[in-house]
């Protein structure tokens, strides 16, 4: 048997491996297996992910451009949902995988239970938004009158089911803190199919279904999520995972409740000072008009259909560092993260490749005005360049995350998104001139800034003694 037909034997082993999510020690063995059986059920799962985004975009165009720069406004300020979800899941990750690294099964359980109750009460505030003040809400983002009459009832809907956002962000950072992102995977899948058959169905009212234009897709999306969180629920409880809730475990405890907040705050403001930037950019872009702002949607949920599972090789990194600082082992834990950018940086460089070339074909798929395709197509073209940066980034901030080291990443978010990228953003486009590419042009640096200044904290090496 050749070498070559022997690799791919092997590869298509680890793949089965992978995908049935058997018991693994990643604090032992091949780092480049281990990378591979965590990051591959990672990278599926947030390519589901962001397959919600893409699906949500490709319906919803076919309603004009109002509707997509409903989507647009919306889902910038749902991103201070997304801040919540993934910061507190930072946490999670790092203090279930450092549980599990240790041996302790009942520590990594007992921090499951108090992270879903976390993400319980943190739902509240955005529900309340949701239900009182949609409209407010595309006003401030300085949405035209048509968009907020059109959108408000997709406002409402998508920031009212917002539990369902963070507690599938959370139960999947318990999965993948304990090693089992096959089981994370598996949620995000179901949740995945049940928004893709119904997008259309509530948007257009195919079949029995009420057609409810632009919320129908706000509709299909929390109940996707919903589904999906009741998966979760089951296999937490069910004992089916790696991390079985029993009815004893499940009593609030607040002195763990209140060591997780305090883990995951510097998580949620990390995550929010990079995603709140987004708003800042896109009530920029608003200022050219619907059609400019629909295109920079578009490019945007193309650009996070790659980002996403570039996450998902990060998140190995992230769980790989928390268990091996936990087994005491930390030059393991720096080798995964070297090994997995590596891995992550080719990957992006193909796809920044790809979007650089032919970004018409991608922008096809979605509109054929000429106004927002010119627009999409800029946005793509000027951001593919700094994806081989973007890669390395990505995985450099999420090993501080899987150590425990919430601080450094959101001091450095601060200084790259807040002081560097927004008002170089608005110097581009307003006084210098250049428009809707000077900020993506921003976007580019700003990025890329991450990376570099990643690059010489993770190098000094004190997220190797962060206690969690």
């Amino acid at each position: 048997m050749s070498r070559h037909v022997l690799k791919i034997k092997k590869i298509y082993e680890l793949l089965k491996l992978s995908l049935r999510g058997e018991e693994q020690d990643f604090t032992k063995g091949d780092l480049r297996v281990g990378m591979f059986v965590l990051a591959v059920p990672m990278v599926l799962e947030m390519i589901m992910e962001s397959v919600f985004a893409i699906v949500d975009i490709f319906w919803v165009e076919k309603l004009g451009a109002h509707a997509v720069a409903t989507v647009g406004l919306t889902e910038s300020v749902q991103t201070l949902v997304f801040a919540v979800g993934i910061g507190l899941g930072m946490g999670t990750t790092a203090m279930v995988a450092r549980r599990i690294g240790e041996g302790d099964r009942d520590g990594a359980r007992h921090a499951a239970v108090q992270a879903i109750y976390l993400g319980l009460a943190m739902s509240l505030p955005f529900m309340v938004i949701g239900q009182l003040m949609p409209e407010k809400v595309l006003q401030l983002m300085g949405a035209e009158a048509e968009v907020v009459e059109q959108g408000a009832s997709y406002t409402s809907v998508l920031l009212t089911g917002n539990v369902f956002i963070i507690l599938i962000f959370l139960i999947n950072a318990v999965f993948r803190g304990a090693g089992d992102s096959s089981l994370a995977m598996r949620s995000l899948w179901l949740a995945n199919a049940i928004n893709l058959v119904l997008d259309p169905c509530l948007i257009f009212g195919w079949g029995p279904f009420p057609e409810l234009g632009v919320a129908g897709a706000a509709w299909a999306t929390n109940t996707g999520r919903a589904i999906g969180v009741v998966y979760q629920l089951w296999h937490l409880t069910k004992g089916s995972g790696r991390i079985h809730v029993g009815r004893g475990d499940r009593r609030l405890d607040l002195v763990v409740c209140w060591r997780l907040f305090r883990l995951s705050v510097w998580g949620v403001v990390q995550f929010l000072l990079a995603t709140s930037s987004w708003v800042f950019l896109m009530r920029i872009v608003a200022q050219f008009g619907s059609e400019v702002l629909a295109g920079y949607t578009i490019a945007i949920r193309l650009v996070m259909f790659t980002f996403l599972p570039a996450w998902g090789f990060s998140n190995s990194a992230a769980t790989l560092v928390g268990q091996n600082l936990g087994a005491g082992d930390p030059d393991r834990a720096e080798a995964a993260v070297w090994l997995t950018g590596k891995t992550n940086t080719l990957f992006m460089t193909m796809i920044g490749v790809l979007f650089f070339a032919i970004p018409e074909w991608f922008i096809g798929f979605f509109s054929e005005d000429p106004i927002i395709v010119a627009s999409a197509v800029t946005c793509l073209k000027v951001l593919s360049v700094g994806y081989p940066l973007y890669a390395m980034g990505m995985v450099l901030v999420q090993s501080f995350n899987g150590a425990g080291d919430t601080m450094s990443p959101t001091i450095i978010n601060l200084w790259c998104y807040w002081a560097a990228e927004i008002p170089l953003a608005w110097t581009l486009a307003m006084p210098l001139g250049l428009g809707p590419k000077g900020v993506f042009m921003a976007i580019v640096v700003a990025e890329s800034l991450v990376t570099v200044v990643g690059y010489l904290v993770f190098v000094r090496g004190r997220w190797k003694l962060k206690r969690v």
